[in-house]
């Protein structure tokens, strides 16, 4: 089915049993800030993780594209699955982790990047374990030379692309939010659940499509846009406002 654009409705405030969550993190459980390492996970956001940890009784993954380690260290101590770098790790709330290596050509791709900024010292560089972006947020005048370098790469390199809000991210090919979450609610911990996910960018909708074609929905957090979720929320607030009433009910 083709993504429409229209207004989403509010998804319903009572979850079914036998449902798991799936989250997004930047745009959805924080706002976007001007670089990555700005993020904080603030008293509220922790307390909702662990009251969401509790009621889903391991049923609940953060799936993003920052790496797994970043997240485990912003919320410490909370036993959620975690999907980073755009599905290419997974992180089991038990202890599992499956990574594959780092492809070198990664490298080569950051040396491209880095030679870039020279000539626009606002574009951001993020390394991860598995995938290089380039974040133009400060310096929007690069989006196109950006957007070239990007594609000539993935193409030279055989990796893959991946737009996001104002940045261009690459990373190795095979990966992606739908099939993080595919592998994640086959895990005895998920399967035979209904899957939730909610996302906010472009990166998401194979998740949304994913979710929908598993028996579940997805909520666009932000502005209404062509989309496969089927809900819809205004923005980070809102959607903290619904998750926590939903955890509260299932409490």
């Amino acid at each position: 089915m083709d993504p429409v654009a229209t207004a989403l409705t509010k998804p319903p405030a009572v979850l079914a049993a036998g449902t798991s969550l799936f989250l997004d993190f930047d745009g959805t459980l924080v706002e976007i800030a001007e670089s990555p390492d700005a993020v904080a996970v603030d008293a509220r956001l922790r307390a909702l993780m662990i009251c969401l940890a509790e009621a889903f009784e391991g049923r609940m993954a953060i799936v993003t594209g920052r790496a797994s380690a970043d997240i485990r260290a912003l919320f410490d101590g909370i036993p959620i699955a975690i999907a980073g770098s755009h599905g290419v790790e997974l992180c089991w709330s038990d202890g599992r982790i499956e990574t594959p290596e780092r492809m070198a050509v990664l490298d080569h791709a950051l040396d491209r990047m880095v030679a870039l900024r020279l000539r626009f010292p606002g574009l951001l560089i993020e390394d991860k374990p598995f995938g290089v972006a380039l974040h133009y947020r400060q310096a929007p005048e690069a989006e196109p030379e950006a957007r070239a370098v990007a594609e000539e790469l993935a193409q030279s390199c055989g990796l893959a692309l991946q737009p996001g809000k104002m940045v261009f991210e690459l990373r190795a090919p095979g990966a992606g939010k739908g099939g993080a979450l595919r592998t994640l609610l086959a895990d005895a911990s998920m399967a035979g659940t209904t899957p939730i996910f909610l996302g906010d960018d472009v990166t998401d909708e194979s998740a949304f499509a994913a979710a929908r074609e598993l028996g579940g929905f997805g909520i666009l957090i932000g502005p209404p846009r062509p989309t496969a979720a089927l809900y819809g929320l205004p923005g980070v607030s809102h959607a903290l406002d619904w998750l926590e009433d939903a955890c509260g009910r299932m409490a």
